[in-house]
């Protein structure tokens, strides 16, 4: 009943335009996707991953002059759009010596990013959350995701977290296997996860079996 009158008002401000009414109960019909959720294990709690840099590329924390070439990496991929607010706003939840940058050396460019943030959530109360792993498409292959993520997680285990964790969807495959090579493993928090995975696990021709 709601529905046609907000609808109504519409065709009103149209000059009497027919509009459709939606039919709010397929609304519930294609729920988002939760994303997946990947874990250290609490094997390698004491096993802190060793960052590989390639020749011509240097790794090191982020400084405030690095904000213009970092904010046109991130919004040159796909991780949603940012800008200086967006950055001052997260800034906040990253640990000293936490947000890692590559540098190419020759053009002096940044080409890879991850930051080592503190994310209480339900289900990880006293989580660290390796996030916002980006990597320039033109530098792709070289391995500079796996170094900032390697140099996150270690990060994160040197400030004592034992529940280290990351985000990400199913359609990043090739960000997949590099968290699964680096170490991280599936978390099977809710129904359809194991199904989801063991997808993944074949697209990407993953041997290793899930936990």
């Amino acid at each position: 009943m709601t529905l046609p009158g907000l609808i109504s008002q519409q065709s009103i401000l149209r000059n009497g335009e027919w509009l459709g009414v939606p039919d709010s109960r397929q609304w519930t019909q294609d729920r988002p996707c939760v994303q997946l959720q990947m874990v250290w294990p609490e094997s390698r709690l004491t096993s802190p991953p060793v960052p590989r840099v390639p020749a011509g590329y240097e790794l090191r924390c982020w400084r405030p002059d690095d904000e213009p070439q970092w904010l046109e990496l991130m919004n040159k991929v796909d991780l949603g759009d940012w800008d200086h607010d967006r950055l001052v706003r997260t800034l906040p939840k990253i640990l000293p010596d936490g947000f890692f940058v590559i540098e190419h050396k020759p053009s002096r460019r940044i080409v890879a990013t991850a930051m080592a943030t503190h994310s209480a959530t339900e289900q990880h109360p006293f989580g660290g959350e390796l996030g916002w792993v980006a990597g320039d498409p033109q530098h792709q292959g070289r391995g500079l995701g796996m170094a900032v993520c390697a140099a996150v997680t270690a990060r994160l285990l040197r400030a004592g977290y034992h529940n280290i964790y990351l985000r990400t969807d199913d359609h990043r495959l090739p960000a997949i296997k590099t968290y699964l090579k680096l170490g991280f493993v599936p978390l099977l928090f809710c129904d359809g996860m194991r199904d989801r995975w063991q997808d993944l696990f074949r697209k990407i021709a993953w041997p290793g079996p899930l936990p």
